[in-house]
């Protein structure tokens, strides 16, 4: 029965793998900055703009329309 030791990984893919690692990080950050700020400029689009609500009264066959409640 023989052993397989491990090899030794050289220093060019530690450095490579590092490197890799460092790289999806901020791609990760910018991704998740440009979420947040998809999010918070949906929310301002939100709160500025005007909702008209409008409401139908109706007695019998009349129906009066209320805006700007």
């Amino acid at each position: 029965m023989t052993l397989d030791r491990p090899k030794p990984k050289s220093v060019w893919r530690r450095l490579e793998r590092w490197l890799v690692g460092i790289v999806m990080a901020v791609i990760a950050y910018a991704l998740e900055k440009m979420v947040m700020r998809g999010i918070k400029k949906a929310g301002k689009d939100k709160e500025t703009k005007e909702e008209l609500h409008t409401t139908l009264t109706s007695k019998g066959g009349e129906v009066d329309l209320e805006e700007g409640r």
